[in-house]
């Protein structure tokens, strides 16, 4: 979590920042309490708040969209959603050394989110929106050269690189002009259809017996 001030639609500060290192547990308001007494900062002070829509941990990624929601429902605020891919890639192309990468999210199923950057002149830019596909076809990046970098990713990949989103890169992102949305519009990304199965309908009433 991290407190980001915009001096420009193309410039922004860190003001503070905190993480949780224990586990994968969230504990949201204890981090705003510890980012807020950083930086001097109180509550009626913030104006827009970054939400990471995934792809990620369902829980967490719902949680923070309810604070965010919350929120802005105590105080007039704007809200902006923020591609956890699109975060990792700014991330990555700050490090620089390459000028081609994906990055790979843990979709589960044996499939992964996948979006392809390039690092040019003028900057990053996404060339390969985000897509699913299976684990074979990023062992086939890997085996071809390719970078290929996310959360875990050296857990299923070894060739990969291991790299965390950082709120304080998301929260540059969305100081960087994003255009705010309606609270009820932040929904996670989700790239699988959604599928419902009907159940049967009840059945009611006693087996009849013979005689």
């Amino acid at each position: 979590m991290a407190l980001v001030q915009a001096a420009s639609p193309t410039e922004s500060r860190v003001v503070a920042s905190a993480a949780e290192s224990a586990g994968r547990s969230t504990r949201a308001f204890r981090l705003i309490e510890a980012v807020l007494r950083e930086s001097g900062w109180e509550r009626e002070e913030i104006d827009r708040i970054a939400v990471g829509l995934g792809p990620g941990s369902y829980h967490g990624i719902r949680s923070a969209i309810a604070l965010a929601q919350g929120w802005s429902l105590g105080r007039p605020l704007e809200l902006v959603g923020v591609s956890s891919a699109a975060c990792l890639g700014r991330q990555r192309a700050q490090q620089g050394a390459v000028s081609e990468f994906a990055v790979v999210i843990d979709a589960q199923r044996g499939e992964f989110y996948l979006a392809g950057y390039l690092m040019t002149a003028a900057g990053w830019r996404e060339v390969e929106p985000l897509r699913l596909v299976s684990a074979e076809d990023v062992e086939t990046r890997l085996r071809a050269g390719s970078v290929v970098c996310g959360p875990e990713a050296r857990r299923w990949f070894p060739l990969a690189e291991d790299l965390f989103p950082d709120a304080a890169i998301l929260g540059c992102l969305a100081a960087g002009g994003s255009e705010p949305v309606a609270g009820e519009r932040l929904e996670p990304i989700y790239l699988r259809a959604t599928r419902f199965v009907k159940a049967p309908p009840p059945r009611f009433g006693f087996p009849r017996t013979g005689g």
